[in-house]
């Protein structure tokens, strides 16, 4: 076959058919700011590496280097990943990783990582493995030895956590909630015993329908709805549940959200008698241990001292009782 034949054929090669290019001698570089600047070719192993979640500019030097000196970058949708590497013109090939592909694909890098390869990992947008695919990918990198690095970066829920105002001392990250009401609704349950902010994402489709329904097995609390963060539309609302869920409710919701809830109030400090006097109460309706397990749940009380004190009570009433 002739060169002219051969680079033809090369070039019909999707990405993800190219031959390992892990001795490539070609510059790898990216430009930034209209300055080229080259980067060594990447070590051998998986990088998982943060990309922006809207403005391109919020990329780090590390990431754009490590994006520049990869054999290939695994990406969600190649079209997405192309934007980005054409902004810094960065020229690595592209495979597609997702997870429609994963159970075909996730071999093939695995192979290309046995032979050397230094493979980096991107999501869409923001850090992967967050509500993305990777997370079996990253796992059996590991259990076949290669090396596995992140380059952390940006990540819309410690975007929208720390834009948020409210507590972040502990927080719970749930993703996506069930797209079916009854689901939906069996997993707000579960949410709302968490003493922690919540944060997840949300499609615009379901955003009013979730907030009601977090307005109902939640309360009152506190809450935020970013929309669309470091990009043109920012938008971050703040409000409790049940007036974000009325405000939503009226108008046109597109892009790409993040709700972030108040955890619950603590409840208020109960003494001693009060705690004695709840368990009289239900000492004269159920066995100890019910009425022990029925005062916890509503005092947050340690049931182990509560125990002991219904003991107590229990034998003064007997004792009571016998006279």
């Amino acid at each position: 076959m002739t060169t002219a034949g051969v680079c033809a054929k090369f070039a019909a090669m999707s990405e993800t058919q190219r031959p390992l290019a892990s001795s490539d001698a070609s510059p790898r570089r990216y430009v930034l700011d209209g300055r080229p600047t080259e980067v060594k070719r990447l070590a051998p192993g998986l990088h998982i590496v943060a990309t922006p979640i809207g403005n391109l500019g919020d990329i780090t030097l590390r990431a754009l280097a490590a994006l520049a000196g990869a054999d290939v970058i695994a990406c969600e949708d190649t079209r997405v990943t192309r934007k980005l590497l054409d902004r810094y013109a960065i020229a690595t090939p592209l495979t597609p990783y997702h997870d429609h592909n994963a159970i075909q694909a996730r071999p093939a890098l695995l192979r290309r990582l046995a032979a050397g390869a230094a493979i980096a990992l991107v999501s869409d947008a923001g850090t992967p493995l967050i509500s993305d695919p990777g997370f079996k990918l990253v796992r059996a990198a590991h259990q076949a030895g290669h090396a596995v690095t992140t380059l952390p970066g940006a990540s819309a829920l410690l975007a929208a956590l720390t834009v948020s105002g409210l507590p972040t001392d502990q927080f719970f990250f749930t993703g996506f909630l069930p797209a079916k009401a009854t689901a939906r609704r069996a997993r707000i349950a579960e949410l709302g015993r968490i003493p922690a902010t919540l944060v997840l994402f949300e499609a615009g489709s379901r955003l009013a329908a979730t907030l009601d329904d977090l307005a109902a097995g939640l309360g009152a609390r506190d809450a935020v709805v970013c929309r669309e963060l470091t990009k043109l539309h920012e938008e971050v609302r703040r409000g409790d549940l049940e007036t974000l869920a009325q405000t939503c409710a009226a108008g046109e919701l597109r892009g790409e959200f993040v709700l972030v809830v108040a955890p619950p109030q603590e409840p208020a400090a109960v003494s001693t008698d009060e705690a004695d006097a709840l368990l009289r109460q239900a000492l004269s309706r159920v066995s100890l241990k019910d009425a022990v397990g029925e005062v916890a749940d509503v005092t947050g009380l340690p049931r182990r001292a509560l125990y002991q004190r219904a003991l107590r009570l229990a034998k003064e009433r007997d004792h009571g009782a016998s006279r």
